[in-house]
């Protein structure tokens, strides 16, 4: 074989070499190409719907509430169906903390005796509950597990960080037979300012045409990134295609007021934290607060409580609710690049929060209506508090309040604790309003007539 030949054949051996491995490559390359259906939907759904429960309850009490048309709307077809005293499926929940913390809504749960959660990899437990909201429709429960078992967490939202027009996802785990999922668009953020001390309806919750199933209620609405933005709600009967979730900054101060040291153990920390990421942040503070008068402000973040640093939002607030017999209390904080360490005594809400404290802001004297005294005025079936004695000078006598009547509602809140007025009292500004529902016997012959009428009286 010649020389030029022998350089041919060797020429066409290094293309057929190079062709082969190219094809190989392009082989090798196309086996390892991203699955297209495995999208930023699908991870999100991964991400979350291990914390997605189904709640089930037993031995419903039967209720009447503002939310029973929507329980009615959502169950009616298999509430019928249930054999009496059995357990059976109302909703969902999605679990917000490691220790087997659950939310899910107040109207899922509020009539229960029992109940239960399972799990979307098919695992039950047995829940109790630890505090709920009709204000909010907002429930707390907690998950009986073995002593070190731990769970997967939904990770929270930033409160206003809500796009109209961004894809949302409605996640619930409806009768118990596994996690559901359905896609939309945030149609519309809350519809109104919230306003205090009243109940929420549809003009505060978010709007969304991502379907809330039957069953769904109480479960998860989430974004792209998988966080949490809002706690599903209901369906618009008068509308196709609408749907509604509770937003996360209405969902995250629920559960700040309800599992807090004053709602738990009745001391007065005077400080809310937002229930969500490390370190926890200060979200608002009592001026006169054991926690205002210590120096701690709106913003701080907490990153030690006793020399440790809390794991989570849960965690904070067992230990202050441990912190028995007024001990101290030391806080370490970041405000902006300083740190401050600050210290202080939670107190005992019946020595502040009292009657004296309400005769000095409304010239007011009241005490708790006991069954003795509700008897012989003839109101054995009311709740409230009695009016004791109104000082003659006083805003009280001003707005024509008089000893004797029966205070059944403040600023439309039932009331029939002390320290439950004189919390709602306090937290007023000089010249601010309470309104009280109120309720005055009268006698007629031999019969007690009972006049209902309201009346505001200014804060001094």
């Amino acid at each position: 074989m010649s020389w030029r030949c022998f350089a041919r054949a060797l020429k066409s051996a290094s293309l057929l070499l190079l062709f082969s491995g190219s094809s190989g490559e392009a082989a090798s390359a196309t086996s390892e190409a991203p699955d297209p259906r495995r999208d930023i939907v699908v991870e999100a759904v991964q991400k979350v719907m291990p914390c997605v429960v189904n709640i089930a309850t037993e031995e419903v009490i039967a209720v009447r509430d503002p939310l029973e048309d929507i329980f009615r709307e959502f169950f009616d077809p298999y509430y019928r169906r249930r054999q009496p005293n059995t357990q059976y499926s109302l909703g969902s929940g999605v679990i917000i903390d490691e220790e087997g913390f659950v939310l899910t809504n107040f109207h899922v749960v509020n009539r229960a005796r029992r109940i239960w959660v399972k799990l979307s990899d098919g695992r039950d437990y047995e829940c109790e509950q630890v505090s709920l909201t009709k204000l909010s429709d907002v429930a707390l429960l907690r998950i009986k597990a073995k002593e070190g078992e731990k769970f997967s967490a939904v990770k929270f939202g930033a409160d206003d960080d809500l796009l109209v027009g961004e894809t949302v996802l409605a996640l619930g785990n409806p009768f118990g037979l596994g996690g559901t999922v359905t896609k939309g668009i945030l149609s519309s953020m809350s519809r109104r300012p919230p306003r205090e001390n009243e109940q929420l309806d549809v003009m505060d919750w978010l709007q969304t045409d991502a379907a809330i199933n039957p069953g769904n209620s109480g479960g998860p609405l989430v974004n792209l990134r998988g966080e949490m933005i809002g706690l599903n709600v209901a369906i618009y009967r008068e509308a196709q295609g609408i749907s509604f979730a509770v937003p996360i900054k209405r969902v995250a101060a629920a559960i700040s007021e309800i599992y807090s040291p004053e709602w738990k153990a009745k001391l007065w920390f005077g400080a809310r934290v937002r229930p969500a990421g490390l370190p926890l942040q200060v979200t608002s503070v009592q001026t006169e607060s054991p926690a205002g008068k210590a120096g701690l402000r709106p913003g701080d973040l907490i990153t030690q409580l006793n020399g440790k640093a809390p794991r989570s939002f849960i965690d904070f607030i067992k230990q202050l609710i441990d912190i028995k017999d007024e001990t101290e209390v030391t806080l370490v904080v970041q405000r902006g690049t300083e740190k401050r360490t600050l210290s202080f005594r939670q107190v005992p809400e019946d020595t502040f929060f009292n009657v004296e404290l309400i005769r000095k802001k409304l010239g007011l004297s009241v005490q708790e209506l006991t069954p003795e005294l509700a008897v012989g005025m003839g109101m054995s079936r009311m709740e409230g508090l009695l009016v004791a004695g109104v000082d003659r000078d006083g805003p009280a006598a001003a707005a024509h309040l008089d000893k004797g009547m029966l205070i059944t509602g403040l600023d439309g809140q039932t009331t029939s604790s002390v320290v439950t007025a004189a919390k709602l009292i306090y937290a007023k500004a000089k010249g601010d309003k309470v309104k009280f529902d109120l309720i005055v016997p009268r006698q007629r012959g031999p019969f007690i007539e009972l006049a209902r009428f309201v009346a505001e009286v200014t804060v001094k």
